[in-house]
């Protein structure tokens, strides 16, 4: 079966995020003043075989954990979806 992973990765709190910052600044220099707070980070799709859910979701976890996600300053949260065909 095919699966689309979905995995959202942010700055952990606490975690100094200038990008965030510059945006914050543009967004009020354009007139979004009541925009109190931004966190930047990474969104990624990946297309998944696997015999079922579970094991695809244990899948995308492992990539996270080696390889997309810096553990010491980021988080993430993912789901494999099944495809309908």
């Amino acid at each position: 079966m095919k699966f689309l992973g979905k995995v959202i990765i942010t700055l952990k709190s606490g975690v100094f995020d200038p990008q965030g910052l510059t945006i914050k600044n543009a967004l009020h220099t354009l007139g979004y003043r009541e925009t109190q707070d931004v966190k930047t980070g990474k969104y990624f799709e990946i297309m998944i075989e696997a015999e079922n859910q579970e094991k695809a979701q244990s899948r995308l976890s492992e990539m996270c954990d080696q390889l997309l996600a810096n553990p010491v300053i980021e988080q993430y949260t993912s789901v494999a979806e099944p495809v309908k065909s």
